[in-house]
């Protein structure tokens, strides 16, 4: 079953933000957003320069404290909780970062550890033999595991990363920019990875992305950010058809044309 076909059976929506409200200083980035996102849906968040997209990852995932407004993560409204309801989320949650947030001095099963040391009091066999496992899961060999992040590729370190935020087998899973630096051939592996474990795991993805390869290859829906606030949220062939300026010419400029006839 597909994510978007999870979305439409379930209707249970994992993420809720009403009337966000984000601001540094006298600048305003979000006012008055409103988002959704439901139980097994993979999810990309476009936008332009400035609108806030890393900004709203943040203060759903509790980086940031927005300045008004609400967000609710499976159902519980962030600012109420308390700090083990704090912590029993973040459980159910996992991050990649841009640039993949890895320990430089750790190996890469110490980073892919790092949660299960964090978060459990399993034994440290066990722990090892999850983050191998998450290690495979993600499509990389086993002598990657005493590797370092220097000593890796661009792609290598991104699966890390990917491996690290499963480590705790969530139903949620937040990804900025994941495909980043990464050349076709790798970006598009990356994809397939992303919608492979979404499918076999029945992961919820928040996918912040500016790749349009990745949002017609594996995107149920996109959100668009523009005016402060989330202006469509829609498939992507629904996208297409928006009179929406921004929208227009990011999907029917030259590079949405070619991501739309690699896709077809």
């Amino acid at each position: 079953m597909t994510g978007a076909a999870r979305a439409t059976e379930d209707r249970e929506p994992v993420i809720q933000v009403r009337g966000l409200l984000s601001q540094f200083g006298e600048r305003v980035i979000h006012q008055d957003l409103d988002l959704e996102v439901m139980r097994g849906q993979i999810l990309g968040v476009v936008g332009g320069s400035g609108t806030g997209k890393t900004v709203l990852l943040n203060s759903i995932i509790g980086l940031k404290e927005p300045e008004g407004g609400e967000v609710r993560l499976f159902g519980r409204d962030r600012a109420a909780m308390t700090k083990a309801e704090a912590e029993a989320v973040e459980r159910r949650t996992g991050v990649l970062f841009q640039q993949g947030a890895l320990f430089s001095s750790l190996t890469v099963l110490e980073n892919v550890a790092s949660p299960l040391v964090e978060h459990t009091r399993l034994p440290k066999a066990t722990i090892r033999e999850l983050a191998e496992m998450k290690v495979a899961m993600v499509g990389l060999k086993p002598e990657a595991l005493y590797l370092k992040p220097a000593e890796l590729s661009g792609g290598m370190r991104k699966r890390v990363g990917l491996a690290r935020a499963l480590a705790l087998d969530p139903e949620l899973v937040f990804l900025d920019e994941p495909t980043a630096g990464l050349d076709p051939i790798g970006a598009a592996a990356f994809d397939d990875l992303i919608r492979q474990l979404s499918d076999d795991l029945g992961l919820t993805v928040f996918m912040i992305t500016h790749d349009l390869d990745s949002l017609y290859a594996i995107c149920d829906e996109v959100a668009v950010l523009a005016d402060k606030r989330v202006v469509a949220k829609a498939p992507v062939a629904e996208l297409e058809r928006s009179d929406h300026p921004w929208i227009k010419e990011y999907f029917l400029g030259p590079r949405g044309r070619a991501a739309h006839k690699s896709a077809a």
